[in-house]
């Protein structure tokens, strides 16, 4: 058995040549010189040296010294020196020790005193404990607390040992008597937690005697207390629980934290009555509202979490308690606070709710919180959850949040986007005026992604008249003038919605990257910089409302595919409720002309890459149908997109629902199941193997693991054969990969008649593949089989190679035998389970990891000459 170790340290130096050094340092009378020798002779016995030599020298030339470092380090120094021989009796020469123990237990100065008894509290040998008991007790009555303090301490670890009662056997009626005359609070609290451990009914009477008192305790002393409150009244049933609950919500009003912490958790454990819960929900809450360290806020929302899965009716009512956490600065504090609210949102708190984050989503307008973006965020989905969980209050929220469409933070723009979209399908009150209201606020999208998702609902639920035509008037405003570009008299392209100024190269091209459009497919995007002499103004629009032509312009064709699907809507509508067939006809030119512009502008050498192949054959498919429109071809463009938009959510709130509905479901066994008791099984004719799953299968089972049919699919799908059927050693792995550890269970078999001894497994990996422990030698009987396991770390998703050999040895053959394995090769892919990912958080960590960067590829060509 290894030795018990209560510290490691790191030394490298070797124990031979140090130890006559050391030797020499403790027998000189340097004292600078001595602490460094016994400092390296501590650090040597962490090593795992034993250095039996220098006990001796200690005794003689280290015990009279004075010095306190050199007292503290030799406290050290026998605490982790062996005192027991191999038999387990302490050794001769710990008697020599014990005079001075006993000197320093008296010694005048009171720190020598200290740090003896705390020594003492490390001792487990009663042999020499024994003559230092009455030493100890006499410091119970010293005059300065912090030897006081230290010797309850030391009774109390005496006590506890196995023969401990026999050492001090009054030692609880000492500590009894000695914490009613205490007055210091460390002292009294070594006091108490000695009875609580040792003499409970004492310490149970002493807490009951003072319970008027125990508020004005020290806070220490209050801990313990609630310790013993707690450790009583889970281990006894016992009646007067009412007692102990009055000390516990009287300690509620303690000025220390962790008490009151403390106080709330133990009133949940001992009540269940709504008013104890109640009780400790109001002090989680002030808890929240007063501690500033957000790891306190973290494990308060914890507890608060805890409660509302055990008691969610009083939970409700403190949910704007919790609510007002948002005001810490940590985002995921906010998180936590927002998960836990809309957890315990009911038809009476939810407007309530929402009108309070409505204030927060207001307060990040303003700009002066930090990491506003992202918290803005965070609230759009909270109001958006509460919105699709209660209809009644969408009215309430949805105009302010559409104030964020123009929002620098993508994320939430994109957010309210489809917050607004499927609210707009949910509620069709609300129709007319966020149809209006997202008409007046499109000119402030800046985002491409927000801008597609506008348009494709403008296009659905567009439906009057005064509707379809404001919708297209906003559309070409924010166009701006046609065409996009002209050629000047010197060959040069510029934009018609500038000035005619001396030309300039109106399009600088600063970067190309590869993007992901919406549709999965692959583009290239580049940011280009015009270079302006004069700012101008389109006719009947100001240049802050071109959002979609600068767009266009930066070569997002794939949103001028969307303009165009979304004005072949609009003008198909038209056609259905515009009586004058004239303007419908106007209408439908004007779209055509856009989208001949924008094939125009794609097919051109004005931007710096041509329109990709998906984005014009969609135009080009508008074109067609805004020319030959039909019946059928009408009611598939006006009806089926919002019929499968509608169909997607109903079947979202399905699976939700189903959802709910697992995690909610108990699963319980039938009282007429069969038990199957192991223990009592037929060991006959089962092999140790069989046995060991077994037991395996029922711990599996026991702590929720997987079943025994999928864990038998799995394991014959990944059992690798490491030799022949026809080698005196057969041997097959499985290998398991968790994350960054491959761990490799090896089944050896001796299929000879001959004992094999030093059995032993090699392995060896290439690539980024790192062998942690060697499997050490066995041996195996005849036909008889071993398991062996290895652990490898893995260090990147490479693939590598795990290669070894079997090597024994028989007692017939002098030389060692090898049997060469099989290679391993280790692909991680293989191990990789598919993960859902929404939209948002896919595209968002795309950017912020640059998954796809760009690979320089340079292209030589070779030109032979005849």
């Amino acid at each position: 058995m290894e030795k018990p170790s209560t510290l490691l340290v790191h030394f490298d130096k070797g124990s031979t040549a140090m130890a006559s050094e050391i030797k020499a340092d403790l027998e000189g009378s340097d004292v600078a010189a001595k602490v460094d020798a016994m400092k390296r002779a501590v650090m040597l016995l962490l090593s795992g040296e034993t250095l039996p030599q220098l006990f001796i020298t200690v005794v003689r030339y280290v015990l009279p010294s004075e010095n306190h470092t050199v007292q503290k380090l030799l406290l050290l120094y026998l605490e982790i020196i062996d005192k027991r021989d191999a038999a387990g009796r302490v050794l001769p020469e710990m008697i020599l020790i014990c005079q001075n123990l006993r000197n320093n237990l008296q010694h005048p100065n009171e720190y020598i005193r200290g740090v003896t008894l705390r020594f003492l509290c490390r001792l487990s040998e009663p042999e020499v404990l024994e003559p230092l008991v009455p030493s100890i007790l006499e410091n119970l009555e010293h005059r300065h607390h912090f030897i006081r303090r230290h010797a309850l301490s030391a009774i109390s670890a005496i006590y506890r040992l196995p023969h401990g009662d026999q050492l001090i056997p009054d030692g609880p009626e000492l500590v009894e008597r000695a914490l009613a005359s205490e007055q210091d609070a460390s002292a009294r609290r070594n006091a108490f937690v000695m009875l609580c451990a040792c003499a409970q009914e004492r310490a149970v009477a002493y807490l009951l005697s003072n319970a008027d008192r125990v508020a004005e305790w020290p806070d220490l002393l209050q801990m313990a207390a609630v310790d013993l409150i707690r450790k009583v009244c889970r281990s006894t049933n016992r009646t007067d629980k009412g007692r102990y609950i009055k000390i516990i919500i009287s300690l509620l009003s303690s000025p220390s934290a962790a008490v009151v912490y403390e106080c709330a958790g133990a009133l949940v454990s001992l009540s269940s009555a709504p008013t104890a819960v109640r009780a400790a929900a109001n002090t989680y809450c002030e808890l929240l509202s007063s501690q500033s360290d957000n790891n306190v806020k973290l494990i308060v929302l914890d507890r608060l979490n805890e409660l509302r899965t055990s008691h969610r009716d009083v939970m409700v009512d403190v949910v704007m308690d919790v609510l007002r956490s948002l005001t810490s600065p940590n985002l995921d504090v906010k998180k936590k606070v927002l998960d836990l609210v809309l957890d315990l949102l009911t038809p009476r708190n939810v407007e309530e709710v929402v009108l309070y984050l409505k204030k927060e989503v207001i307060k990040t307008q303003a700009g002066e919180l930090e990491k506003g973006g992202e918290y803005r965020q965070m609230l759009v989905q909270a109001i958006h959850a509460c919105a699709v969980e209660y209809p009644e209050v969408a009215g309430s929220v949805v105009h302010l949040l559409m104030d964020f469409l123009g929002d620098t933070n993508v994320a939430a723009a994109v957010d309210v986007m489809l917050f607004v979209r499927e609210i707009i399908e949910t509620n069709p009150k609300l129709r007319v005026s966020m149809i209006q209201r997202l008409i007046d606020t499109f000119y402030q999208i800046r985002a491409s992604r927000v801008c597609s998702c506008a348009l494709w609902i403008l296009g659905e639920y567009s439906l009057s008249l005064s509707e379809v035509e404001s919708a297209i008037s906003t559309i070409k405003q924010c166009l701006g003038d046609l065409p996009f570009y002209t050629v000047s008299e010197e060959g040069e392209a510029t934009d018609t919605a500038k000035p005619s100024q001396p030309v300039v190269n109106s399009v600088t091209m600063s970067s190309r990257r590869p993007v992901v459009l919406a549709d999965g497919t692959y583009a290239t995007q580049s940011a280009a910089t015009e270079a302006i002499s004069t700012p101008s103004v389109a006719p009947g629009s100001s240049s802050s409302t071109l959002n979609l032509r600068s767009l266009i312009l930066s070569g997002d064709f794939f949103l001028s595919a969307v303009i165009a699907c979304t004005l072949t809507k609009l003008v198909s509508r038209l056609d259905e409720v515009q009586p004058s067939k004239v303007e419908a006809n106007k209408a439908c030119t004007g779209a055509l002309l856009i989208m001949t512009s924008m094939l125009q502008l794609g097919q051109s050498s004005y931007l710096p890459h041509p329109i990709d192949n998906d984005s014009y054959d969609r135009i080009v498919l508008c074109v067609r149908l805004l020319c030959n429109t039909g019946d059928d071809i009408r009611k598939i463009w006006l009806q089926s997109c919002r019929q499968s938009f509608a169909k997607m959510l109903a079947e979202k709130q399905f699976w939700e629902t189903e959802e709910m509905k697992a995690k909610a479901q108990v699963f319980h066994a039938q009282p007429d199941d069969l038990i199957d008791f192991y223990h009592l099984k037929s060991r006959r004719g089962m092999s140790r193997l069989e046995l060991e799953d077994e037991v395996q299968d029922d711990l599996k089972a026991a702590t929720g693991g997987f079943t025994k049919d999928a864990d038998d699919a799995n394991r014959l799908n990944r059992i690798l054969q490491l030799t022949g059927f026809s080698d005196p050693v057969y041997a097959e792995a499985y290998v398991t990969v968790h994350r960054y550890d491959i761990v490799l269970d090896v089944t050896v078999i001796n299929r000879t008649k001959e004992t094999l001894q030093n059995l032993c497994l090699e392995l060896a990996t290439m690539g980024d593949l790192k062998l942690v422990d060697r499997p050490q030698n066995y041996t195996l009987a005849p036909e008889s089989s071993k398991q062996m396991h290895a652990n490898i770390k893995v260090s990147s998703t490479e693939t590598g190679v795990i290669f070894g050999n079997i090597v024994y040895e028989t007692s017939n053959v002098m030389e060692r035998s090898v049997i060469v394995l099989n290679d391993i090769h280790i692909d991680i892919m293989d191990y990789i389970s598919p993960a859902a990912c929404a939209d948002v958080a896919f595209r968002n960590m795309w950017a912020e990891f640059e998954w796809e960067n760009k690979v320089s590829a340079s292209l030589y060509i070779a030109v032979r000459s005849h």
